[in-house]
């Protein structure tokens, strides 16, 4: 939390991480921790609990960091690992997206429930939810930046908005869809105030009053996932990847969807390449060599 200024999510998992690691040692009645039980931990996760490299590697990660801070502030002086986290090299997959007939398919779900609402506090919980789908579609946002948007993050005069990224980065948003800048001003000034009576400054509120979760935003989008009939093994996140697909399909540079993405580096960005299958079709129509063969 001090040295990396690391997220509470992050803290979180990292935590759960450390207490999985220990009720092995304890369900496998190993009183110690040492190189042999570490070890014997890690083929368990890869060889029976069948986890994912991925997976494994973050694990990986953090009891390394909390083995390293027993010898750096405790003077343990032992020798944890005798193997490197890259034995867990992760695959390298391709972002998964949605087709813009399923965005479209979603996004109409979330009009309808609307349109469908008997009661004013109905129609606001569906309408906050519509809002969300919108947000994270046209500025590609992360569900976790949408839990952390404030009113006054909003700024209506420039159609402009501050997400609140990783590692406390933020970065300044442009609204290109007018009706989405209209929705949020009556969201903010008119429906949010029927929702719930709060005091806070968040966006988007649950029932309660307070911050929308992270899993909360999932069963959201679930919810109109089902509705909608459009893949059933999409999440949230499908959004920012399509979101990022179609930002290099229309030209936009690497450069600029990295910036509006909020990527720290850009071999992350260069993965939706692979993707892009329009700029793929534009080169092999303008430089494949078997096109003028004949």
């Amino acid at each position: 939390k001090i040295e990396r200024n690391l997220s509470p999510l992050t803290l979180k998992s990292y935590s759960y991480d450390l207490f999985q690691f220990i009720d092995w040692h304890k369900h496998t009645k190993q009183l110690k921790i040492h190189q042999k039980s570490v070890l014997n931990y890690f083929d368990y996760l890869q060889e029976d609990a069948h986890l994912s490299p991925r997976s494994i590697l973050r694990k990986y990660a953090s009891i390394r960091q909390f083995l390293l801070y027993l010898n750096e502030e405790h003077n343990v002086h032992e020798k944890f690992f005798r193997f490197h986290g890259l034995k867990f090299q992760t695959p390298v997959t391709l972002p998964k997206v949605l087709s813009l007939n399923e965005v479209k398919k979603l996004i109409q779900a979330t009009e309808n429930n609307c349109t469908m609402s008997p009661t004013p506090y109905q129609y606001a919980l569906a309408f906050r939810d519509h809002l969300i789908i919108e947000l994270l579609f046209c500025l590609g946002l992360r569900i976790s930046e949408v839990t952390k948007l404030h009113i006054s993050d909003y700024c209506p005069e420039e159609t402009s908005i501050l997400i609140h990224a990783k590692r406390s980065k933020e970065r300044l948003l442009y609204i290109s869809t007018p009706s989405i800048h209209e929705q949020l001003d009556l969201w903010i000034h008119t429906i949010r105030p029927i929702l719930v009576k709060s005091a806070s400054d968040f966006l988007f509120l649950n029932r309660f009053g307070n911050q929308l979760s992270i899993y909360a935003i999932e069963d959201i989008y679930k919810k109109y996932q089902k509705l909608s009939n459009i893949n059933p093994l999409s999440t949230p996140h499908y959004l920012r990847h399509t979101f990022a697909t179609h930002l290099l399909n229309n030209g936009a540079s690497l450069r600029d969807v990295q910036e509006i993405l909020g990527h720290k580096n850009i071999g992350t960005t260069q993965i939706y390449t692979e993707v892009s299958l329009k700029r793929k079709q534009n080169v092999f129509e303008k430089y494949n060599a078997r096109n003028s063969l004949f």
